[in-house]
C-alpha cells in the first residue's frame, strides 16, 4: 500500500513539474537583432547616411512591427511592412541626414508584438565633418597661364 501510495505521489509531482515547465515556454514572435548599434565613424558631410539592422523572429508565430520612431526629424526608419514568419529574417533600414555636422546619437524605437521584447530600441553613433568651406580659393599652382 505504501508503495502504491508513494508511486502515485512521484507521478502527481512529475506531472506538476511538466506542467509547469511546459506552461514556461513562451509562445508568440521574438525578436532577435544582429546589432543594437551602428556607429558611422566619421563621416563627411552630405555623405550617404544610410545603414541597415538586420534581425531574426527567432519565435513561433508571425512578428508584426507595428511603428519604427525614430529620435528626431534627420533619423527616419524603414521597416517590413508585412509579417516576419518564424525563422525568417528582416531589416530595418535607417537613413540619417548628414547635412548636419557633428556629433550623432540617436535612436529608433521598434514596436513589435515580440514576446521577448515588444518595445526595442536600436541606436546610430557617428560624427559628420562641418561642411566644405565655399568661396575658398583653389590652389592651382604650376597651372600653366593664358598670357
Amino acid at each position: 500500500m505504501k508503495k502504491a501510495l508513494l508511486s502515485l505521489v512521484v507521478l502527481f509531482v512529475a506531472s506538476v513539474a511538466m506542467n509547469t515547465a511546459v506552461a514556461q515556454i513562451e509562445t508568440g514572435a521574438k525578436i532577435e537583432f544582429s546589432k543594437d548599434t551602428h556607429d558611422y565613424g566619421t563621416v563627411k558631410y552630405g555623405a550617404d547616411g544610410t545603414c541597415t539592422f538586420e534581425f531574426k523572429n527567432t519565435g513561433n508565430e508571425p512578428l508584426i512591427i507595428s511603428t519604427a520612431k525614430g529620435s528626431c526629424g534627420c533619423t527616419v526608419p524603414e521597416w517590413p511592412k508585412e509579417p516576419i514568419a518564424p525563422g525568417a529574417k528582416g531589416t530595418i533600414t535607417v537613413k540619417y541626414d548628414t547635412k548636419r555636422p557633428g556629433a550623432i546619437n540617436k535612436s529608433v524605437t521598434i514596436t513589435s508584438n515580440a514576446v521577448n521584447e515588444p518595445t526595442k530600441v536600436i541606436r546610430i553613433k557617428g560624427n559628420v565633418l562641418p561642411a566644405p568651406e565655399s568661396g575658398t580659393p583653389v590652389n592651382n599652382a604650376g597651372a600653366p597661364t593664358n598670357n
